[in-house]
């Protein structure tokens, strides 16, 4: 499976995944982008992605949809209000609250895991598929401070866009490493000129 192939595979699987997730809980928003998770990690989530970020992220679509502030601190600290919707999807958490990133570091029920099981081993498989599409070329490529420094999502992100109009706020250096395509018109996001420039 080459390199250009895979990323919209594994945003399909993600949409899919996320499909599973609105079959239990329907007032979870359609996820415009999930193209816009490959290749990232949070630090406010804890985790690298999986099936357990993905369902953090419900947590956050259904409280906008619920009109409720689940993070303060730029969306860093998550609160008690978070909390509860990641227990009503199916999310533990520690007892306390971490200082800085509070109820960000949930985990899946056992309950969870049953009920999503499938879902998870098929992400699973793309997910490794897709570390497996992009790992190949790391020996002789440059992938910018962020790789350097062990995160894949920590440098500042600009706007990508595509040839349909819809954009994504992308780390330079992680859209470098493999095409993020649209889920709209199927071509790939790409950062303007001057914004390529500004952000060089």
């Amino acid at each position: 499976m080459s390199t250009t192939q895979t990323p919209p595979v594994l945003a399909a699987e993600l949409a899919q995944a996320w499909a599973d997730i609105q079959r239990y809980h329907p007032e979870l928003p359609d996820l415009a982008a999930p193209e816009s998770l490959i290749g990232e990690s949070s630090s406010a989530c804890g985790h690298e992605l999986s099936f357990e970020r993905l369902l953090h992220e419900a947590v956050h679509g259904i409280a906008a949809a619920r009109g409720v502030r689940d993070t303060s601190r730029a969306g860093r600290y998550h609160n008690r209000r978070f909390l509860a919707i990641a227990e009503e999807l199916g999310l533990d958490h520690p007892d306390e609250p971490h200082p800085s990133s509070g109820f960000s570091l949930v985990s899946l029920t056992t309950e969870a895991k049953r009920r999503y099981r499938p879902t998870i081993e098929r992400l699973q498989r793309a997910l490794k598929a897709h570390s497996a599409a992009t790992a190949g070329d790391t020996a002789r490529s440059f992938r910018g401070p962020a790789a350097r420094h062990g995160s894949s999502g920590g440098g500042v992100r600009v706007k990508a866009v595509c040839d349909c109009g819809r954009n994504v706020r992308v780390v330079p250096s992680v859209l470098a490493q493999a095409p993020i395509v649209c889920g709209g018109c199927g071509k790939p996001f790409r950062i303007p000129e001057g914004v390529a420039a500004a952000a060089g």
